[in-house]
């Protein structure tokens, strides 16, 4: 991760991740990355594979490796990230489990218990070679009214005292935007990069406004998060594929056979397109 962002950063340009929830939305990411030669990052949202309301428990193990096999398996840079969770003994299995780059989520918990929490996830991290993002401030979105910005200061002094590889800005964006876009405020962002020495993250990708892009990348943004407009796409497809069906279609068709009217390629297809419209946006497109 902090290679892949190392060059971005050289090069003017940010790289995205497109956060999966299954294997069709991962090899779209994938498909997408090597179809136009761009640098990308991979990976799952521990916040909803650990949420106790999960209604099946999954297994850290199955998604760091498929995360791993899709990097391996491709033909451009690809890092991978267990995004989001705030279950420190969850975001160490997410480590030894094998991915790259973990971060901690926690909304509401004071300064001081946070900056202790991250500081220790760290040593873990680092002793076995993964890097750690996290967030000074709180994204509104999710059931969040408002946010909380970014204190530029505060922000500073959190990246010293805990040794963390990414630092994640808030600025106005906003999580899970489904429709317009944020109001978000550069100058402050322009400030949080003067005051932090790493590489910045913006979350909230899906409404963040196209034309501020360009000036956030100039602010030492690289990598943005986008998961709500891949998820849009992928239903908007299947629910196409499955209405076109019908009664009609055989079965195996509709899932899994991979043909024309097989709903789980259509999904992925659209998500590879809709990845595809974001890396024209950060530039990235052919630097792999």
């Amino acid at each position: 991760m902090t290679s892949l962002l190392a060059d971005a950063g050289a090069g003017a340009y940010a790289v995205g991740y497109f956060e999966s929830w299954n294997l069709e939305s991962l090899q779209a990411v994938i498909d997408a990355a090597e179809e136009s030669r761009s640098p990308v990052i991979v990976g799952f949202n521990g916040m909803f594979l650990c949420s106790p309301q999960r209604v099946v428990r999954e297994r850290l193990e199955l998604y760091a490796q498929m995360s791993l096999a899709a990097a391996r398996a491709a033909t451009v840079p690809v890092a991978i990230i267990f995004n989001e969770c705030d279950d420190d003994d969850a975001i160490r299995a997410a480590i030894d489990a094998g991915f790259q780059t973990v971060m901690p989520e926690y909304g509401g918990l004071g300064h001081d218990e946070q900056v202790g929490r991250v500081r220790d996830l760290v040593a873990y991290a680092h002793a076995r070679d993964a890097a750690v993002e996290a967030q000074v401030g709180t994204l509104a979105g999710m059931g969040i009214e408002p946010g909380v910005p970014t204190d530029p200061q505060q922000a500073g002094a959190f990246v010293e005292a805990t040794g963390i590889d990414l630092f994640s800005a808030v600025i106005g964006n906003v999580h899970c935007l489904r429709s317009g876009t944020a109001a978000v405020d550069l100058a402050l962002l322009r400030r949080i990069g003067e005051a932090v020495d790493r590489p910045l993250v913006l979350h909230g990708g899906s409404g963040f406004p196209a034309a501020a892009i360009a000036e956030a990348i100039d602010c030492g943004v690289a990598k943005f998060n986008i998961g709500t407009a891949l998820k849009v796409a992928y239903r908007d497809a299947m629910q196409q594929a499955l209405d076109n069906a019908g009664d009609r279609v055989d079965i195996h068709d509709l899932f899994g056979r991979g043909t024309a009217t097989d709903a789980m390629a259509a999904g992925r297809i659209a998500v590879k397109e809709r990845v595809l419209d974001f890396m024209k946006l950060y530039n990235c497109t052919g630097k792999a």
